[in-house]
């Protein structure tokens, strides 16, 4: 079944796209870059990044808590894993080869700064990140919803003042001028009266009509979201570290049960 309500009421943190509108469609569909449709592709973005490092911090840390929750002696040790890593993959080429060694660094890196020497200590890390992960989606979230608001206003601004002339040219014509220049001018005329009205309907909410501060307010939210959007970019190049691990562990585990097993003398 759908569900209609917001994402919000709903629980979700997924990032809501801005409606278009005629306007910013019509520019976009020939091509035409709006502020608008920005705003969008920045959420699409946005959306795909969170989607994806929420699943694969899902999996790990499913994979790490069944292994740590493991007797001691069934749980393969760091260097174990770091060791079968190396084995993974035996790239020919020379690009291989070195991104191989980048791959394995990082991982060794990542290890290393944490201090993570048990499976345990691995579950502890992942489970940190997952809340890690929360707190920055949170902000982004919230960044991008304040940031599409902003720009609402600001392109409600900006469309009040381009048919302001229109209105007060109307305004002005004698009587038996306005039909025609109502019919001529008619979706100057509707664009001015929508961004009239929304503009009233925000002061009468007690908000102040200041583009320069809703453009101030943008460039601060875009400049955190984008400290944060890096912050989550590294989560994920961690994230693909910590996968190598569970690969390696994956194949410790088939040559453990590929073993052939000791029946004992025959009788």
């Amino acid at each position: 079944m759908v569900d209609h309500r917001s994402y919000k009421r709903q629980g979700i943190d997924k990032i809501p796209s801005v409606h278009l509108g005629p306007a910013a469609s019509q520019m976009e569909k020939r091509g035409i870059r709006t502020d608008k449709g920005e705003v969008n592709r920045q959420i699409a973005a946005d959306n795909k990044l969170l989607k994806e490092i929420k699943a694969r911090i899902t999996r790990l840390y499913n994979w790490s808590k069944a292994e740590a929750e493991k007797p001691e002696g069934q749980q393969p040790s760091m260097m174990d894993l770091w060791e079968a890593q190396q084995q993974l993959k035996r790239p020919d080429t020379r690009t291989g080869k070195i991104r191989a060694l980048q791959e394995s660094a990082a991982l060794f890196n990542f290890l290393n700064a944490n201090g993570i020497q048990s499976m345990q200590q691995l579950h502890e890390k992942i489970a940190g990140m997952n809340t890690r992960y929360y707190d920055l989606r949170r902000e982004i979230v919230k960044a991008e919803r304040r940031i599409a608001v902003l720009t609402e206003r600001g392109e409600m601004w900006a469309q009040y003042n381009e048919y302001k002339a229109i209105h007060k040219q109307l305004a002005r014509m004698k009587p038996e001028k306005r039909e025609l220049f109502e019919q001529r001018h008619s979706r100057e005329l509707i664009l001015y009266d929508a961004a009239d009205r929304y503009l009233k309907e925000l002061k009468a909410s007690g908000e102040e009509l200041s583009p320069k501060e809703w453009r101030r307010e943008i460039d601060l939210l875009t400049a955190q979201k984008q400290v944060d959007s890096i912050d989550m970019k590294a989560m994920r190049e961690e994230l693909k570290a910590v996968e190598r691990l569970r690969k390696a562990a994956d194949q410790l585990a088939r040559q453990e049960r590929d073993k052939p097993r000791d029946r004992g003398p025959e009788r």
